[in-house]
């Protein structure tokens, strides 16, 4: 008999040796227990120890344990647990209609009646709703968007995207180069993954900035791919600078071949808007090092301060000529930001310029093993693409419920820069645009000191301590990445003014007793 299962005998006979409801020795027991979990472990194709150990080393801070936290003492609140507030406020992640905004109208009218056809004869809807909606289905096999699409998109939408993208910029777009997805978190990935290739031994790298969205630092993990940090120059409003961006890639060339470069614009979380000017020496670097570039602009609906202006990357670098507008671009658009805030619809799109063909038929091969994105999130698409126009009956009421979205979150980005400016040890830039704010906080020596007796990084203690005393959740700023020896957070603008006001009011009271218990 093996010493394993001498073992296991052993343990075993000791345990049926006591009895029913008798004690076992401790440490018995304890033996008996791991090597029983041992076995059963054993017994398993897929362990912690034997699975992709890029899957264990991902985190998404947006969803992490903090949310998870969040979600348990919902439960909890609705089981009637006594805790000193009566609700969980969301303020982790960018999701509208969590936080009480409301669809808009013409996107919703058109989806009730793809999804319900007999609706275009017997509903009440507008005349543009109906015939947007049949030329939909009329490109739908089947006449249903219960069919499968094409795996990147239906072409008609596709068309209609590349002429949303001509009508911003003024120049020209292909709609063969548009690529339909399920939001823009899926089209990215796809991209990525073109570059898990150790070419010369050396791990892919890719730059992002820092602060950056967890998506990228985890997929980035995901394929095993390296991550190439910049900072954002939190003093000059997060600025983007090209000597950060020269260090960050020289670096990192000692041990990885850095390929890409990614830029959120309007910034996530950081809120800032790019000039066109520092756009334009983003795309000198990327031509002069052959980088690939990610452009994430899913939040060019929402640009707030004064004087700032959306620029898309493919705009300026068209217009800047030749050699630049021969860089490679893949920039990326989604229905779950803007005024639209329909993330659960999963809809998004990208678009690709001067990607080698080859290249570009591999990726669109790579997408079809996806099947198709889904198509009530592409007819979400084909609404932001081609919204109502003057002169068409869904157009006033659609210019209506945008315009009062974007002014709403415009105030409420004022709101919160403002109420956190006026808090002490807090230091929060303008949010120019995009759904969030990012404020650095200063905390207390001793509040630096508890969190690292507590096992947790100082901005993960005041977060969890802000959670469970006040029902608020944010993402602490560790888990988008922070200049070293600072502390921050990310809170989403979203929720709707008067719960907003609230937040903000308990969010003042709560940070008043932290300073005041670790003063």
């Amino acid at each position: 008999m093996s010493s394993l299962k001498m073992m296991i005998s052993r343990a075993a006979a000791s345990r049926l040796a006591t009895g029913a409801g008798k004690p076992v020795d401790s440490v018995e027991l304890v033996l008996s227990r791991n090597i029983f979990t041992s076995v059963r472990t054993m017994s398993k194709a897929l362990t912690v120890d034997n699975i992709n150990p890029n899957i264990v080393r991902l985190e998404y801070a947006v969803r992490g344990p903090l949310v998870i936290r969040a979600t348990e003492i919902m439960k909890e609140l609705e089981k009637g647990a006594q805790k000193p507030f009566k609700k969980v406020i969301r303020a982790n992640i960018g999701d509208a209609h969590a936080m009480g905004q409301r669809p808009i109208t013409f996107i919703r009218q058109v989806l009730a009646c793809v999804s319900l056809p007999e609706l275009i004869d017997k509903g009440d809807f507008p005349a543009d709703v109906k015939q947007r909606a049949k030329e939909i289905l009329d490109a739908c096999g089947g006449g249903s968007v219960g069919s499968y699409s094409a795996s990147h998109g239906i072409e008609l939408i596709r068309r209609n995207v590349a002429e949303y993208i001509q009508r911003r910029d003024g120049h020209p777009s292909d709609w063969n180069n548009v690529c339909l997805s399920a939001g823009a978190s899926s089209a990215i990935k796809s991209v990525l993954q073109l570059f898990c290739n150790n070419l010369g031994g050396k791990t892919s790298g890719v730059m992002v900035p820092i602060p950056q969205y967890p998506l990228y630092s985890a997929s980035l993990a995901e394929y095993g791919l390296q991550l190439v940090s910049y900072y954002l120059d939190e003093a000059t409003n997060w600025g983007l600078s090209v000597d950060e961006l020269e260090r960050a890639r020289s670096e990192a060339q000692k041990n990885a071949n850095v390929r890409a470069l990614v830029v959120i614009n309007p910034g996530n979380p950081t809120g800032q808007v790019l000039t066109r000017d520092n756009i334009e020496s983003i795309i000198k670097f990327a031509h002069k090092h052959k980088l690939f570039i990610f452009a994430d602009e899913v939040y060019q609906d929402n640009v707030y301060a004064k004087g700032s202006k959306f620029y898309s990357f493919k705009k300026v670098m068209t217009e800047m000529g030749s050699p630049y507008n021969q860089t490679e671009l893949a920039s990326f658009m989604s229905v779950s930001k803007g005024y639209m805030g329909e993330c659960g619809l999963r809809g998004g799109w990208m678009e690709l310029m001067n990607m080698e063909p080859g290249v570009q038929a591999n990726l669109y091969k790579c997408i079809s093993a996806m099947l198709c994105p889904t198509v009530l999130g592409q007819t979400a698409v084909d609404c932001v693409a081609k919204p109502p126009k003057e002169g068409e009956p869904s157009y006033p009421l659609w210019l209506k419920e945008k315009t009062a979205v974007l002014e709403s979150l415009n105030k409420r980005a004022q709101m919160i820069a403002d109420t956190f400016n006026q808090m002490e040890g807090f230091q929060c830039n303008i949010v120019q645009g995009a759904m969030y704010a990012f404020p650095k906080i200063d905390l207390p020596q001793k509040a630096i000191d508890a969190a690292k007796k507590a096992g947790q990084q100082p901005d993960v203690f005041y977060a969890s301590r802000l959670l469970e005393e006040t029902g608020i959740s944010i993402v602490p700023g560790s888990g988008f990445g922070q200049y070293p020896g600072t502390y921050h957070f990310r809170t989403t603008i979203l929720p709707q003014p008067a719960l907003l006001q609230e937040m903000l009011d308990s969010f003042k009271t709560f940070h008043s007793k932290f300073t005041k218990e670790f003063s």
